[in-house]
C-alpha cells in the first residue's frame, strides 16, 4: 500500500488540535484532579473510626497481566511521594499475590496499611471462579467490617465490585474503557458514591485517527478475544464508531486467551496476526493477555516481515520493542500519582464518586525508525518533528 507523506502539521498533531475528536477532549490531569496539599495530605482516620488503627487497603484483582503490578507499584511510589508511606525499595515481582504481599509486609507508614489477607483473584482471569471471589469479598467486607477502601485491579474487578454494590469505597484501577465495561455509567458520574474509575474520553479514537492519517488504510486489522470482556479491551466499539468518518472496514481474529496458559494466549494471538498479516493495510495491536514484553518481540518480527505498519494500543514499550508507532501512553508514574491522589482525598473525607474521573495524558508520539526502514516506510519530516520518542532499533 501506498504510505501517505507529510500531511500533519507537527504542533498541532502534537497538542492534539488537528483532530475535531480531541478538540472536544477533556482536560489534563493537571485540571481533571487538583495536587492540593491539603486534600492529599497523610490523615489519621478519626474518633469515630476503630480506634486506633490505620487506614485499611485491600485489593480485588482479575488475574495475572504486566500492567497491573507495575501499576500498583506506582500507586506506592506516589502514595510515598504524597507523605503517606515509605518503602525502601520495590522490586519486580509479576505475580500478583506475591507483589501485594510484599507491600503489606515493607511499606511503612502511620497512617495506612496493605492488608496480607485482604486480596482475592479469580485464579488467572478463570470466570468459573468469580462468584465464589465476590462472595468471599461479600463476606470480608460486610461481615468483619475491617476494610477502608479496596483497590479493583482491572475491568473484572471493577465489575465484579460494582456487582456487590461497592460496600466501601472503591478504585478502579486499569480498566481500558469502564464505560463500555459498564463499570461506571459516564466520565461524569460514576454511579455509585463508594465508586471511582478513571476514564480517558477519546483516547483510542486518537489513536486510530492518528494512524489513519499517517498510513491511509482501507482494511484494519485487529486481534482480540471475542468475548466482553475482550471487545472492551480492544477498545473494538470505539473503533468501529471510526468505520464510517474515515471509510475503513475490519478484519478480525479471534483469539482465545481467557482461562487458559499464558504461552497458549500467545500463540493464538501470534497465530492470528499471522493469519490477517496478508489481509489487511494496517494492525492496530490492542491489548491481549497473550501479548507480554517478551512476545511482543516476537509480534514485531512477524509484522515487519509481513511489512505491515503496526500500532500499538498500550504505548511506548511496545514500539521499543518493534512495534511502528504508538500515540505513547503517560509513564507509569504519572498514572501512579493519579490514583494515589484519589486515594488519599478519599482518606481525606471526599466521597469517591465526587471525585474527577477523567485523566488524559499528554500526547506523545513514538516511532520505531528501524520497523519504518524494513517495512518501506518513509517517514515524513513532520511526524518525526513531532515525534517524542524515536527508536533506531529494537530493544
Amino acid at each position: 500500500m501506498t504510505l501517505r507523506p507529510g500531511i500533519l502539521a507537527p504542533l498541532a498533531l502534537l497538542l492534539g488540535l488537528a483532530w475535531p475528536i480531541a478538540a472536544a477532549s477533556s482536560p489534563p490531569p493537571v485540571a481533571a484532579l487538583s495536587s492540593d496539599v491539603a486534600l492529599t495530605s497523610p490523615r489519621l482516620p478519626p474518633p469515630s473510626h476503630t480506634s486506633g488503627r490505620k487506614w485499611r487497603i485491600g485489593y480485588v484483582g482479575s488475574g495475572e497481566y504486566e500492567e497491573y503490578p507495575r501499576t500498583l507499584y506506582a500507586i506506592a511510589r506516589a502514595l510515598q511521594q504524597l507523605g503517606w508511606l515509605h518503602i525502601d525499595d520495590m522490586p519486580e515481582i509479576t505475580d500478583m499475590r506475591k507483589a501485594w504481599f510484599y507491600l503489606a509486609t515493607h511499606a511503612r507508614s502511620n497512617y495506612i496499611e496493605f492488608v496480607p489477607d485482604a486480596w482475592w483473584q479469580p485464579g488467572n482471569f478463570d470466570t468459573a471462579l468469580r462468584p465464589t471471589v465476590r462472595e468471599a469479598v461479600a463476606a470480608r467486607l460486610r461481615g468483619a467490617k475491617d476494610i477502608d477502601l479496596i483497590i479493583a485491579m482491572g475491568t473484572w474487578a471493577g465489575q465484579d465490585m460494582v456487582e456487590l454494590g461497592t460496600p466501601v469505597p472503591t478504585v478502579v484501577v486499569s480498566s481500558t474503557d469502564p464505560i463500555s465495561a459498564r463499570i461506571i455509567p459516564s466520565a461524569a458520574d460514576s454511579g455509585q458514591d463508594n465508586l471511582h474509575a478513571r476514564v480517558q474520553p477519546d483516547h483510542y479514537q486518537r489513536q486510530i485517527q492518528l494512524l489513519h492519517d499517517i498510513v491511509p488504510f482501507k482494511t484494519l486489522g485487529l486481534v482480540y478475544e471475542d468475548t466482553e470482556a475482550g471487545r472492551t479491551y480492544a477498545a473494538i466499539d470505539k473503533v468501529a464508531a471510526l468505520m464510517p468518518t474515515l471509510d475503513f472496514s475490519i478484519k478480525r481474529c479471534d483469539a482465545r486467551a481467557t482461562g487458559i496458559p499464558i504461552a497458549t494466549a500467545t500463540q493464538n494471538v501470534l497465530n492470528c496476526y499471522q493469519k490477517l498479516s496478508s489481509e489487511v493495510d494496517a494492525f492496530y495491536v490492542t491489548e491481549h493477555r497473550g501479548i507480554t514484553s517478551k512476545s511482543v518481540k516476537q509480534l514485531a518480527a512477524l509484522l515487519r516481515a509481513a511489512r505491515v505498519p503496526s500500532f500499538s494500543m498500550q504505548g511506548s514499550d511496545e514500539v521499543k520493542a518493534g512495534l511502528l508507532m504508538s500515540l505513547a501512553k503517560a509513564d507509569y508514574s504519572s498514572v501512579g500519582m493519579f490514583y494515589a491522589q484519589t486515594i488519599a482525598r478519599i482518606f481525606n473525607g471526599e466521597k469517591p464518586r465526587s471525585i474527577s474521573q477523567v485523566w488524559n495524558a499528554p500526547a506523545k508520539i513514538a516511532i520505531n525508525l528501524e520497523t519504518a526502514r524494513r517495512i518501506g516506510f518513509d517517514p515524513p519530516v513532520d511526524i518525526l518533528l513531532a515525534a517524542d520518542e524515536v527508536y533506531e532499533a529494537e530493544h
